[in-house]
């Protein structure tokens, strides 16, 4: 038989399968209606394994893997056509909106010229900050309603996801309800009268260590983690050690009459970080346009993928997906996932309810508004 034959038969085929994949949606969307008339849930585990197990098991010619992953991603479309099918005919969700311009109590992490003080202040324009020693103690701050809205770094574009910030985030009750981002000019600090051969160790934050990482390098300069930039160059100020010298902003550097050896010296210029704004209940700002979700998947082969084909199936645009270790000992991850949308859409509460269905543990971070 000749390729072209053989396209031909596909061809026909290809007609056949469209054909009755198109009735089986059909009586998916019976099946959404009989669910909804007596209260039964969409996603039905067992069933769908008994399915795929048979289909696994019935297959011929080594198909059983590829039938299975078949069978398993049109049974996804059909949960996704029920859910959308059944979210339509509810109201769209309720839910508050941002007060951010008559919040009194604002914190941050660090201290006076750190660069979270001017994430802060861009968000809370005249607002006094309030200052933490550590991420988590701000995080705590806000899950007790100590702090009506946190501020914290998240993402840099030169040395990525700051992990103190992501580690906790399983750990706290918050939603995120806005972004912005700040450009990060690092420079080198000292005491007054400091030489660069003088220099035996430099502080500063783990994440503007790395940003600042070539330039240390080629200078032979070790260093050490510090909690935070301001603080850093704060210890560097009170020490009186013309041996140690801080990675900091210029202008902490100049609030604590620190010298500047030399400017700009980050990686990539121009280096921004990426902040997000916490609040103890969902917040969800009219024009709110990135959702943030955390999540863990069963251990088992597809899992990842089926999740990634809801994302595609729903139409949606994922911003950004990495793992983070549970550290539990198990080397298993917790997937942050970033996608565009806004939580009032009612085809996105199809999509979350879809989603959390197929997660061993599923979590909704928030929806923010990203601000200039």
């Amino acid at each position: 038989m000749e390729l072209s034959e053989i396209r031909v038969e596909i061809d026909k085929l290809d007609q056949e399968i469209q054909q009755l994949f198109e009735r089986r949606m059909m009586l998916c969307r019976d099946v959404a209606a009989y669910k909804k008339a007596h209260n039964m849930q969409i996603f039905q585990a067992d069933r769908e394994k008994a399915i795929l197990d048979r289909v696994e098991q019935n297959a011929a010619n080594d198909l059983g893997p590829a039938s299975r992953t078949f069978f398993a991603n049109m049974m996804s479309i059909s949960s996704q056509l029920q859910q959308k099918m059944l979210i339509e005919t509810e109201a769209a969700p309720k839910i508050a909106r941002p007060e951010m311009k008559k919040a009194v109590r604002v914190g941050c992490q660090g201290t006076v010229g750190a660069n979270s003080e001017t994430a802060a202040q861009n968000f809370f324009p005249a607002r006094e900050i309030q200052f933490y020693p550590t991420f988590e103690l701000l995080f705590e701050a806000v899950q007790n309603g100590e702090l009506e809205y946190g501020v914290l770094p998240i993402y840099n574009s030169t040395s990525g996801t700051v992990t103190q910030t992501v580690d906790l985030m399983g750990k706290y009750q918050f939603f995120i309800t806005a972004m912005n981002q700040v450009e990060v000019a690092h420079c080198l600090a000292v005491l007054p009268g400091t030489k660069l051969s003088d220099i035996s160790l430099v502080y500063s934050h783990p994440q503007a260590l790395s940003q600042c990482s070539d330039y240390l390098d080629s200078h032979n300069l070790p260093r050490r983690d510090y909690s935070n930039t301001a603080t850093a160059a704060q210890m560097v100020a009170e020490a009186g050690d013309k041996t140690i010298a801080a990675v900091c902003s210029e202008e902490c550097a100049h609030r604590n009459h620190l010298e500047i050896l030399a400017s700009r010296i980050s990686n990539v210029v121009p280096n921004y970080t990426q902040f997000i704004c916490i609040t103890k209940e969902m917040q969800v700002a009219e024009e709110a346009s990135i959702i943030s979700v955390m999540l863990t998947l069963s251990n088992e082969p597809g899992s990842l993928s089926r999740i990634l084909n809801k994302f595609f199936l729903y139409g949606l645009d994922m911003t950004k997906i990495e793992s983070r270790p549970i550290c539990n000992g198990s080397f298993d991850v917790v997937f942050h996932i970033d996608f565009k949308g806004n939580l009032r859409d009612r085809s996105i509460s199809a999509f979350l309810n879809d989603l959390c269905k197929s997660c061993s543990d599923f979590k909704l971070l928030g929806n923010a508004v990203i601000m200039e």
